[in-house]
């Protein structure tokens, strides 16, 4: 591996070079000869292998980066084996963990199952036991690409969850908070919520509607009385956990009335998250990360925030260090979609230049449709769009060369599945 990574960068270097030349000399060109020069076929093996002329182009710019980002369309079954790849060739450089859409406290029992040979039934088990309590590492396809990049990176390689817990997560919350061995106060308080939590989950179950679980449903004064018994002789890990309950609800309660305030919260929250990490982990670590493509953009997000994505980009310039900003799409197929408390995902179809947030990448495919064949990807260096910015280059363009350094696509995705309903 560490050999095809090396030859990769070798070519890498030499396609780095020519690019130099050629963009003095094309500083007057149009667009779409600008985009044409930008434009790398690549191909993704089922096992995360990258190859062709874009692999050697994302492979020298990943080994350059410490932290390196991928924005995504979530729940397929490819951009996970993309992600394999980019682990493999970031491990050999050194890979201490990588950051996701997941909730920190359930993140501990991926971390605890990541190596082990019955992965996959011991969290198909936990999910089913607590239905909903995790997004994202319950997907088959998710699970399988954690495991092969801790399998890549070594022992010490960790996964870190940063977001808010998911929806269904409040029973184990309050699970590991008596299991913190709180005072009889504090543990007369949970085990009400607790109680509390199973009918509430029951009934989500029942109806498959995420609104019947309990961060909707509990009131706010038992919230606050709740947590005044659990401020009496909790103990901090108790504490801990409990805050993370309210955090959670709150930011979804908070999408109700208006995401704007909410989505600030969770991006604030992410943030916080990340620093506590990297606070533990060794100077200069590199970290890779997965998160939906509006939370990996720099600059403001069309969430109208400055999010995970802007904060790493500004921390690895703070550090003298570098950030690799990927969005990787799919052109066509079928999207996964959340079907329902305890029941599998739905799928819907797909084309992605039909929705008006994503209508540039007609340009860039109608390029990639002359030249490639049907198994290639497209890779579009947006670095070399930067600099010497074409004079008819489109305004959705304009913004993406500022939010991201490449874009990936395949041309066809498939959806996953989750480990258990």
């Amino acid at each position: 591996m560490k050999n095809h990574v090396a030859r990769l960068a070798g070519i890498a270097a030499g396609l780095s070079a020519l690019a130099g030349s050629a963009s003095a000399q094309d500083a007057n060109a149009p667009f779409a000869t600008r985009l044409e020069q930008a434009r790398s076929t690549l191909q993704v093996g089922a096992d995360g292998t990258l190859a062709g002329g874009g692999a050697a182009v994302i492979a020298d710019a990943v080994t350059k980066a410490r932290y390196v980002l991928l924005g995504e369309d979530h729940l397929s079954r490819e951009i996970p084996r993309f992600a394999t790849g980019i682990c493999r060739i970031m491990a050999p450089g050194g890979l201490h963990a990588f950051a996701v859409e997941t909730g920190p406290e359930v993140t501990r029992v991926v971390n605890a199952n990541l190596r082990r040979a019955d992965r996959r039934a011991r969290i198909a088990a936990f999910t089913r036991a607590h239905p909903d309590v995790m997004a994202f590492q319950n997907g088959r396809d998710e699970s399988d690409m954690a495991a092969s990049c801790a399998q890549a990176a070594g022992p010490r390689f960790q996964i870190w969850g940063l977001d808010q817990e998911f929806f269904g997560a409040t029973g184990y919350l309050l699970e590991q908070m008596l299991a913190a061995r709180p005072g009889p106060v504090a543990r007369a308080a949970i085990a009400d919520l607790a109680t509390l939590d199973r009918g509430f989950t029951a009934a989500a179950v029942r109806s498959g509607s995420v609104g019947d679980f309990f961060i909707y449903q509990i009131g706010d004064a038992r919230m606050e009385a709740a947590r005044s018994a659990i401020a009496r002789d909790g103990g901090a890990r108790a504490n801990e956990l409990f805050a993370a309950l309210a955090e959670t609800r709150a930011i979804y309660l908070g999408q109700q009335t208006g995401g704007y305030a909410s989505n600030g919260q969770r991006a604030r929250l992410m943030k916080r998250t990340l620093v506590a990490y990297l606070a533990t982990a060794p100077a200069a670590s590199r970290v890779l990360f997965k998160f939906g493509d509006v939370h990996m953009a720099k600059g403001i997000n069309d969430l109208r925030q400055r999010d995970v994505g802007n904060f790493v980009a500004e921390r690895a310039e703070g550090e003298g260090a570098s950030s690799l900003h990927i969005a990787v799409y799919g052109a066509k197929g079928l999207r996964a979609t959340y079907g329902g408390v305890g029941r599998p995902l739905g799928q819907t179809p797909f084309v992605m230049t039909e929705d008006e947030d994503y209508a540039w990448l007609k340009d860039a495919l109608a390029v990639h449709g002359r030249g490639a064949g049907a198994s290639d990807w497209m890779l579009v260096d947006l670095r070399r769009l930067r600099t010497n910015t074409p004079a008819d280059m489109p305004a959705a363009w304009r913004k993406l060369v500022l939010q991201y350094d490449m874009v990936v696509v395949a041309l066809e995705l498939t959806p996953s599945t989750l480990l258990a309903p």
